[in-house]
């Protein structure tokens, strides 16, 4: 089955002489989807970005970590896996050509998942190894995505 994604994104960078010098505009944008917060963007702060703003590199990592945390809780779930808290620290590695193009390299999941105790920790543990099989942003990136989660008994 086929879904559709819309975005619209919307240029703001604009100083009021558009692009009539590489540096006479600024790399913001928004995005909008409809029905939803519009996000604030810039592009990377080392290429001269707004780093109060969301960037394209934040927004993909964001999007793997979320992806695999909702996936996670799922399969906690079936396995009758009590997480009372999760939260990720992901890092991407970026890598930059010599020409100036980039590209992400790797990224590693390191959640820190709280669970009831009385929870089996190897399946715990092995929930993550499956998540890659099904999660739409793993399954869609063409760099390796590790994982190293911890766990904490409440």
């Amino acid at each position: 089955m086929e879904h559709a994604y819309i975005s619209r994104i919307v240029w703001t960078g604009n100083r009021g002489t558009g692009t009539s010098g590489y540096r006479a505009y600024d790399r913001t944008w928004d995005i909008a989807v409809p029905g939803k917060a519009v996000v604030p963007c810039s592009n990377d702060p080392l290429l001269g970005g707004d780093p109060g703003k969301m960037n394209p590199e934040d927004l993909l990592l964001s999007a793997l970590s979320a992806c695999h945390m909702l996936w996670y809780l799922h399969y906690a779930a079936d396995a009758r896996i009590i997480v009372t808290r999760y939260e990720d620290k992901p890092i991407g590695i970026g890598e930059v050509s010599a020409g100036g193009a980039g590209r992400f390299s790797a990224a590693t999941l390191r959640p820190h998942i709280a669970l009831r105790a009385g929870a089996d920790l190897q399946e715990a543990e092995a929930i993550h190894h499956r998540i890659h099989e099904v999660c739409f942003i793993a399954r869609s990136v063409n760099f390796p995505v590790r994982y190293e989660p911890t766990f904490e008994v409440v």
